[in-house]
């Protein structure tokens, strides 16, 4: 429930509304000159009543009349503030009164509030002499109480500021005489206290100063120099005490304004007349230029009926003798149709919806002239046929306003221009071009250029790799328009190893991809616009990985690097003789993974042969008795890739003449491998290792006296017979059998050792031939 202030607020509110809208009321200050920039004006929220949060919703701003703008309010605190210092001898420097007026405006709804500021003179200028000395000639003959016109002081500054008096130094023969004319215009004359005499002084020096009314006073001073001359008794005379002249504002250069005259009937120097300008403010001595032979007053600069209406001139005549006498030129300037009207623009809506109603306000302008009349008096029109039209408002403002339903995909924007004209004889008229866009409202989605993207990639790539780009283009503009795209994620997968940029769409491979895990991937992308709410899209993204020869292909029979791997070829194998099968397989595809075959190193390199592509190792001529009965064959394995990659494998071979020694014969030869395969070295080493610990072991579980003499006969290993016939009995003493095991299948042959056999023998009993006493029998 509100309280009484808020209530109170509300009345005061609607009030000022109210004001607003009669437009009657009036806010008047005052400022001194020459405060500093920005100072307080006036507190306008406090003044009207307005909340300050009003201020800042209705946009209220304030507009100066003219094109300078001298004030600033400031929509969070309302306070008025000048911009500049003012200088009212600089803005009004004709005028006693110097009033600046500014209007303040309110949005939603539109209001205006006229304000009046009057800039306070002070005390800033100080008198000024047009010359610092003035020479006067008066004739020695000259009676006491004459009077003699001085040149009058200007002082910029009005009221109690302005002149104010003047004085005289100290002086026998002079005294001064203050006195204002019907205008207002202070000026002074020296007084004649005691007769002159030219042959006991013939020039006098005076000291004039004059002073304003300032606090404190301000003044200037002139240097009076008096020249005393011999008799001259006649003074020149005008025609008219005052001349008055009307001439129109436009008119040219040396235009002639009037000839005044002036009648001596002296004879000789005495009847010879002078003119000059006395009294006179300077900006009339500027416009105009008066002939001191001739009279003749001549237009000497641009005359403006804007800036002052009236010029009032002095016009000294003196003859050869000193006499002077004056009279008075008043010049009224007629005002003429030199004004275009002035189009200020004081609102404006840059951009305006394209679902805007008719009859919204897009613009607020005011038109002023500164002429007077019917020069003065303007009207406005749009030029050509557009959705807009002008609606009057109050002290010459308008408002540019809808009149139709507007379509920015018909129409975008609006080149609008408005014409002012006055009605003067000769009519003039301006332009102001104001530029309307027309925003868009999103009703368009996003459109892809494909519903299916497919794009590729060649496995390991570089991360952060573009492979592509998607695009979707929208029919709306500005940020309706602005296209964003990302991934749909759904549930239950893993995030997929591509990603999309948000604005230009370029697709990129987050990590190295790899064909053999995976061939190919989809995921969905969804193209937003930037509307609220936004509208979007969907297309499909389908990445393929193509294959890169990086798998080597692997041999899978015979076993790679396996010197124990071996096959059984007869000797009476004729010429083709399948003797085994090279199986290998490449995890690459295409001709990444097409293997050939070749023999790369044989013992007898013509007696085989290998199928290029089957990878059969066949006999390629018969086999014959002067072959050696081993034989080993590196096979090359080799991909068609770029670059390709190759395996090896080594295959042994027993020639044999019958398979019923095969197994025996494998097994004598295997210990007597080619001591340059380094695998046949490791096993023998481990064997020895392996058989020298056994024994060592058995031998200190014994008797430990007889440790050293054991150690010596157990770490002598037996010898292996080259052939089985050097065996009497065809086979390993029994003492000593082995059981030597083979698998072609795996890499490391495996060898399985049983302990010896020592039979054990009555005490006092030798063993026999060839066998040993156990050192276990107990």
């Amino acid at each position: 429930r509100p309280s009484g202030d808020s209530k109170r607020q509300v009345i005061l509110f609607i009030l000022f509304v109210s004001l607003c809208q009669s437009g009657a009321e009036t806010l008047r200050y005052s400022l001194p000159e020459e405060m500093e920039r920005d100072s307080f004006v006036a507190n306008i929220a406090k003044d009207l009543g307005v909340p300050l949060s009003q201020l800042a919703a209705r946009k209220a701003r304030v507009v100066s009349e003219g094109n300078e703008q001298l004030f600033r309010l400031n929509q969070n605190t309302g306070v008025l503030t000048a911009k500049e210092s003012l200088d009212r001898e600089e803005i009004c420097p004709q005028s006693d009164t110097c009033t600046l007026v500014f209007k303040i405006f309110f949005e939603n709804p539109l209001q205006l509030i006229r304000g009046e500021l009057e800039i306070r003179d002070i005390n800033d200028n100080s008198p000024v002499f047009p010359e610092k000395e003035m020479v006067l000639k008066i004739l020695e003959t000259a009676s006491p109480g004459s009077r003699f016109p001085l040149e009058s002081a200007q002082d910029k500054d009005v009221g109690i500021n302005g002149l104010q008096n003047y004085s005289l130094a100290s002086n026998p023969h002079f005294s001064l005489a203050n006195g204002a004319g019907k205008d207002g215009v202070k000026y002074v004359e020296l007084v004649l206290q005691r007769q002159l005499d030219r042959e006991e002084q013939g020039e006098l020096n005076l000291l004039l100063t004059a002073i304003d009314g300032g606090s404190p006073p301000r003044s200037g001073m002139a240097q009076v120099r008096i020249v005393v001359m011999d008799a001259n008794d006649n003074a020149p005379v005008f025609e008219r005490e005052i001349y008055e002249v009307r001439l129109a504002e436009n008119s040219p250069m040396d235009q002639l304004v009037i000839r005044v005259a002036a009648a001596d009937p002296d004879e000789g120097s005495y009847g010879e007349v002078r003119y000059s300008l006395t009294q006179t403010s300077e900006r009339s001595r500027q416009l105009f230029q008066l002939n001191p032979a001739t009279g003749e007053i001549r237009v000497a600069g641009n005359l403006d009926f804007e800036e002052a209406k009236t010029h009032r001139m002095v016009v000294k005549a003196t003859d050869g003798g000193g006499l002077s006498s004056q009279c008075k030129v008043q010049v009224e300037v007629l005002d003429v149709n030199d004004n275009a009207p002035e189009i200020a623009l004081t609102s404006l809506t840059a951009s305006i919806p394209e679902d805007a109603p008719p009859r919204t306000v897009v613009a607020l302008f005011s038109v002023r002239d500164r002429d007077s009349g019917d020069n003065g008096r303007t009207e406005c029109s749009i030029d050509g046929d557009l959705p807009f039209s002008l609606t009057p408002t109050f002290d010459n403002y308008y408002e540019l306003r809808t009149n139709a339903a507007l379509d920015r995909e018909r129409t975008a924007d609006y080149n609008i221009t408005i014409t002012a004209m006055d009605w003067g004889t000769t009519r003039l008229s301006s332009r102001e071009r104001i530029f309307v866009q027309i925003s868009d409202v999103n009703d368009n989605p996003p459109e892809f250029t494909q519903e299916v993207y497919t794009m590729s990639v060649t496995e390991n790539n570089s991360p952060m790799l573009r492979i592509g780009s998607i695009n979707a283009t929208d029919a709306d503009a500005g940020k309706n328009a602005r296209v964003n795209y990302e991934l749909v994620r759904q549930e239950g997968k893993e995030q997929p190893d591509v990603s999309v940029n948000a604005e230009n769409g370029d697709v990129y491979i987050l990590r190295p991809l790899d064909y053999e895990k995976v061939r190919a991937f989809e995921v969905v992308v969804r193209a937003s616009d930037g509307g609220s709410p936004p509208l979007s899209a969907q297309a499909l993204l389908r990445v393929v990985v193509r294959d890169e020869n990086d798998n080597t292909p692997v041999v899978l029979h015979p076993p790679a690097e396996s010197s124990a791997a071996g096959e059984l070829v007869p000797r009476w194998a004729p010429s083709g003789y399948l003797v085994a099968k090279v199986v290998a397989v490449d995890a690459d595809s295409g001709q990444n993974a097409w293997l050939s075959y070749e023999l790369a190193k044989a013992t007898e390199p013509g007696l085989f042969r290998v199928g290029l592509h089957s990878g059969e190792v066949r006999t390629a001529r018969a086999v014959t008795e002067r072959d050696p009965p081993r034989q080993r064959l590196v096979m090359l394995v080799r991909d068609r890739g770029q670059p390709p990659r190759s395996a090896t494998a080594t295959l042994a071979v027993a020639l044999v003449d019958g398979f019923s020694e095969a197994h025996l014969r494998v097994s004598e030869e295997a210990p007597a491998a080619d001591p340059d395969e380094p695998l046949t070295l490791y096993l023998v080493a481990s064997l020895a290792c392996v058989s020298a610990l056994f024994l060592a072991t058995a031998v200190a579980a014994v008797v430990l006296k007889v440790r050293r003499a054991r150690r010596r006969e157990t770490e002598t290993l037996p010898t292996f017979p080259t052939t089985a016939t050097e065996s009497s009995a065809g086979s390993l003493p029994r003492s000593y059998l082995y059981d030597v095991c083979f698998a072609a299948g795996t890499v490391n042959s495996e060898f399985r050792f049983l302990r010896p056999l020592f039979p054990c023998f009555p005490a006092g009993l030798p063993p026999g031939p060839g066998e040993q006493r156990s050192s276990v029998c107990s």
